[in-house]
């Protein structure tokens, strides 16, 4: 009997996984999503037996059992079949059912043993049918290797702790060992190790980098209001003292007004379809139950709030790109885990056929600079801006105004002629400066430098100059921003913990703005070359 192939929706999704997953069913998960429930590289022999992890990475569900398990094309007896829980607890295959199911959140791990057996070296073929509710039954067909580790060299870790002084010691031997350099200034470190759990991974100390402190910068904002010396981290000469150079003119002036204007973080998956027309007519369906998948997207975090959902289109796939706030986190992970939960029930409830999807399909541009994020915003946007009387830009910089306006068109052209992220002088430099003094994550410095540069010479030839950063991507809370010396940093902004992320954002704008402002003139002025004979490392 020949079952014809419906054209769209459940019957269709249904066809599909009846042909590719050997009779068994599945009506809501694509064949291709579903196999990253296993963990690959997993697959090893222990002294139990064969062991692989299943991991749930698609929504919350109940594990119900396992109904048939093969290992190379030949059956494996349930009775041999153990399974166990993140949390240590132990199954046999015979204990859970779909009346007694083991409970399958999102981020757990299920290792599953197949005792008394071992398997050689090289490529092994599993194929395992089991239930998970609320999907029913379904089919994981996978190939996995099985590799000499001993041939594979690898950092030496403590599964139990391993940031303990032990642990971290016998790293300092292995790299003594491996490269012949006798560890002296990386181990000295003035905080419990321990602290740097959940930041990095494989600690052996840390690299001191040289920090200096520019200004005091004057900062009239919404959120920052006063004068605030910025601690910059940094190994090249004259960068605090051109920061410091610039922020005298901004204070010289009245100090720099500061406007956060948008606020956003995202995540942008990609949904993959036959052809265009599925694809758009799946993108009709997002935005009619819109509604729901901002409720799926919010329940995960009691800050994120799912603002907006736009649709970029190309061939057959459908770029979607959630747009958050987040609060004082800068919140990549955050809209990460709220976009996977929206996705999944888009997934499960969607009454068409989703060829694949991906939570990332390179459009959020995550740590990369791009038009649409310069147009929609990625983190903060903040514009910060000044007027230079004519005596500051003369007296203090060394440059009439004229010859800083000029300069800053002729920049601009040259940014627009080379294809340059942006037209300004060096926003990067003290962006990472601060980035790194302050527990950012200095990745983002891609996307925050950015910076759009514009000036107006007024009829009092005095000169207005503005520094807009559509993608300031900063965070007061989380991440890095808890580590001692970090925290400290942050301390002396009035800016740790929760309820300061505008402020830092305002800083973070004034202290490019002083950088535009300081090496612009000294390029104008032709000082630029004898600054760094004098203070950098020219000399």
């Amino acid at each position: 009997m020949v079952i014809p192939k419906p054209d769209s929706g459940i019957l269709k999704r249904l066809y599909a996984n009846l042909l590719s997953s050997g009779g068994a069913i599945s009506l809501d998960i694509p064949d291709k999503v579903l196999k990253r429930l296993y963990t690959y590289g997993s697959l090893q022999n222990t002294d139990e037996g064969v062991e692989y992890e299943v991991k749930n990475r698609l929504q919350d569900a109940k594990f119900a059992g396992i109904q048939k398990l093969e290992i190379n094309g030949e059956g494996v007896d349930l009775d041999d079949v153990r399974m166990e829980t993140a949390d240590g607890k132990e199954f046999a295959v015979s204990e859970v059912t779909k009346d007694d199911p083991i409970p399958f959140s999102v981020g757990r791990t299920v290792t599953i043993t197949v005792e008394g057996i071992e398997l050689p070296t090289g490529d092994h073929e599993i194929y395992t049918e089991f239930v998970a509710e609320p999907f029913g039954q379904l089919s994981l067909k996978i190939s996995d290797t099985i590799r000499d580790e001993s041939q594979i060299a690898s950092v030496p870790r403590d599964e139990e702790n391993n940031y303990s002084e032990q642990a971290i010691a016998e790293r300092h031997e292995w790299l003594e060992e491996k490269t012949g350099v006798e560890l002296e200034h990386v181990p000295e470190y003035s905080f419990d190790a321990e602290r740097g759990e959940g930041n990095v991974e494989n600690f052996i100390g840390v690299a001191q980098m040289p920090l200096g402190v520019a200004g005091p910068v004057k900062v009239d904002g919404e959120y920052a209001d006063g004068e605030y010396p910025i601690p910059l981290a940094t190994t090249e000469g004259t960068l605090v003292a051109s920061y410091s150079r610039g922020m005298k003119a901004i204070n010289m002036c009245g100090g720099a007004t500061t406007t956060v204007t948008d606020d956003r973080m995202n995540r942008a998956p990609v949904f993959v379809f036959e052809d265009a027309r599925n694809a758009r007519d799946f993108r009709d369906w997002v935005y009619e139950h819109q509604e729901t998948i901002e409720e799926k997207a919010e329940e995960t975090s009691s800050v994120a709030n799912l603002v907006r959902i736009e649709d970029y289109m190309t061939n057959n796939f459908a770029h979607l790109r959630f747009s958050y706030e987040t609060g004082d986190a800068a919140g990549q992970n955050m809209v990460g885990k709220a976009t996977f939960a929206a996705c999944n029930w888009i997934l499960q409830e969607y009454p068409g056929y989703v060829e694949n999807f991906y939570l990332e399909g390179n459009f959020g541009t995550d740590k990369k600079a791009s038009k649409v994020n310069d147009m929609m915003t990625r983190g903060k946007r903040v514009t910060a801006e000044v007027t230079l009387d004519e005596d500051t830009c003369i007296h203090h910089l060394g440059a009439e105004p004229e010859s800083l306006d000029h300069h800053g068109k002729i920049a601009t052209l040259g940014s627009f002629f080379s294809g340059a992220d942006t037209n300004g002088a060096h926003p990067a430099n003290g962006l990472a400066s601060l980035f790194i003094a302050c527990g950012q994550d200095e990745a983002n410095v891609a996307e925050s430098h950015s910076a759009m540069i514009n000036t107006t010479l007024l009829q009092d030839n005095s000169l207005h100059i503005s520094v807009t950063i559509p993608s300031l991507i900063v965070a007061t809370y989380g991440g890095g921003t808890g580590m001692p010396t970090q925290r400290e940093c942050l301390a002396m902004l009035d800016c740790d913990g929760a309820g300061n992320v505008n402020k830092f954002a305002e800083i973070a704008a004034a202290t490019v703005l002083a950088g535009e402002i300081s090496l612009g003139a000294a390029i104008s002025a032709s000082d630029w070359v004898t600054s760094h004979e004098s203070l950098g490392r020219n000399r």
